[in-house]
């Protein structure tokens, strides 16, 4: 009975252990489902697109359909590392960000033709063209939703 008893205090203590490290480890990351600190840094690719992809007009921006067709691409293409509705993800940062609705439409379709491979956002220049200005619309209707601008940084 003795020899039970040893063994299961020690199984006890190792669990203990193991719980202990395993926070340990998780206390430097985010808590699953929350977005990533905010990182200006983050938005500088936007300021590297070419004067001419900057300046270029989305052929969608008067059509109708055009933001829910985005809804439906970013949800099956874009949630995943950008999160529900653009807030962010643990991938991916808030496209409801100043620096992102401030960006010209050509600028996020340059971001999104070429993608920041180094920093973990894929190239999007097989997706075809339209569907690409579609995201770009649903992206920007972020900024039109509310009266005043949703900003990722932290307020003081």
């Amino acid at each position: 009975m003795k020899a039970v008893a040893t063994a299961f205090a020690v199984c006890i203590s190792f669990l203990a252990v193991s719980v202990v490290l395993a926070q340990g480890q998780s206390a430097d990351k985010p808590a699953t489902g929350t977005a990533p600190k905010y990182d200006p840094a983050v938005y500088a690719e936007l300021q590297k697109a070419p004067e001419k992809a900057r300046n270029r007009a989305n052929p969608l921006q008067n059509d109708p359909d055009a933001v829910a067709a985005g809804a439906i691409l970013f949800e099956q293409r874009c949630a995943e590392c950008h999160g529900d509705a653009g807030r962010g993800g643990q991938k991916g940062p808030s496209l409801r960000a100043v620096e992102v609705q401030n960006a010209t439409p050509g600028a996020i379709f340059w971001i999104l033709t070429n993608g920041v491979v180094r920093k973990g956002m894929p190239v999007w220049s097989k997706l075809p063209e339209p569907q690409r200005w579609q995201l770009v619309r649903y992206v920007k209707s972020f900024g039109e939703a509310a009266p005043a601008m949703e900003s990722a940084a932290p307020k003081p």
